[in-house]
C-alpha cells in the first residue's frame, strides 16, 4: 500500500483508527482503506451514522459559541481528531481573536494532521496524549503555554467518553480535569447511548462489534452513567439531552438532520464548575 505524504512514519496502514473513522464519516480524506471499510460496516449495522457525525459537530459547534458568550475564551479538545472545517479554533477564534485552544488525541494521523493546520498559529496547539493520564495532558508544554488554569477553561470531550471502558475509570479521569480547572470553567460532552433514540438493541450490538474488531471498544451507556460524568457541575440548561435539541440553530444544522429520528441517539449538555 503506498503511503500518502500526510501519513506519518511508522503507523500501521492496514490497522484501523477510530479518529480516521470519524473523518470517514464527516467525509474527510485522511483516511485509509481499512479505516473504510470499519466505517462501511459500522454504517451498515447503524444506518445514519455519518449523520450522527455531522450532527455531533454541529453541536460541538454551538457549545464552543455559547462558552466565548459565556466569556470562556480557553478550550482543551481531547480526543480532537483529525481536523475538518468548522474545528474548534476557527470557531472560537471567529468569535473572540484572542481564544487560545489545545487539541489533544492520541492518533498520530490526526496530531500530524493537526500540526500542519495550526502551524502559525500562536494560540493554538495539539499535545500527543490520551485522556487515561489527564495530568499529562494539564502537565504538557503546550497546555502550560496556553492555558491559564487560574481562569475558566472549557474542557471538551465531545464523541470520545464512550470508547473508554468502564475498568478504565473514565469518570475518575474526568474528575482529575476538574479539580485541575478554576471555578466557571465548562465540560461539553457528547456520549453514545441507546437511550434518546429509535435505535433497537441489536443495530447498537453490530457497531459495537465493529468498533471491538478493531480494538476500540464502543460503550453505549445509559443516562443515569452519563450524568455522573457532571459530577461537581451544574448542567446549564436545556440539561443533558439529544444533540439536536441543545440551544438548536437553524444556522448550524445538517440538512435534513432534523427529520432523520437516528440523530436523537445519545446525549449531549454542557456543565458549569461552581
Amino acid at each position: 500500500m503506498e503511503r500518502p505524504t500526510w501519513a506519518p512514519q511508522g503507523i500501521d496502514l492496514s490497522v484501523p483508527s477510530v479518529s480516521r473513522i470519524y473523518d470517514y464519516y464527516l467525509g474527510g480524506s485522511h483516511n485509509f482503506e481499512a479505516d473504510r471499510e470499519a466505517g462501511r460496516r459500522a454504517i451498515e449495522a447503524f444506518p445514519g451514522l455519518p449523520k450522527v457525525m455531522q450532527t455531533n459537530r454541529a453541536f460541538m459547534r454551538r457549545a464552543v459559541r455559547y462558552a466565548i458568550g459565556e466569556g470562556v475564551n480557553q478550550f482543551l479538545d481531547i480526543g480532537s481528531g483529525i481536523p475538518t472545517f468548522g474545528n474548534v479554533h476557527e470557531i472560537a477564534q471567529a468569535a473572540d481573536p484572542a481564544a487560545r485552544v489545545v487539541y489533544v488525541d492520541h492518533d498520530p494521523v490526526a496530531v500530524a494532521h493537526s500540526r500542519a493546520v495550526l502551524d502559525g498559529d500562536p494560540r493554538s496547539a495539539v499535545v500527543a496524549a490520551d485522556l487515561r493520564a489527564p495530568l499529562e495532558i494539564l502537565a504538557s508544554p503546550e497546555a502550560r503555554r496556553l492555558l491559564d488554569l487560574d481562569r475558566p477553561v472549557a474542557l471538551l470531550l465531545v464523541a470520545v467518553l464512550h470508547f473508554m471502558e468502564d475498568k478504565d475509570d473514565p469518570w475518575k479521569a474526568v474528575a482529575r480535569l476538574r479539580d485541575a480547572l478554576a471555578p466557571g470553567s465548562l465540560l461539553v460532552m457528547t456520549h453514545a447511548s441507546l437511550e434518546g433514540g429509535p435505535r433497537k438493541p441489536e443495530e447498537g450490538a453490530g457497531v459495537q462489534g465493529v468498533y471491538r474488531e478493531v480494538g476500540s471498544p464502543l460503550l453505549m451507556r445509559s443516562r443515569d452513567e452519563v450524568i455522573r460524568f457532571f459530577d461537581g457541575f451544574e448542567i446549564v440548561e436545556p440539561g443533558l439531552v439529544s444533540m439536536p435539541h441543545w440551544r438548536p440553530d437553524a444556522a448550524d444544522t445538517p440538512e435534513g438532520s432534523d427529520e432523520d429520528p437516528v440523530v436523537f441517539s445519545g446525549f449531549a449538555g454542557v456543565g458549569r464548575k461552581q
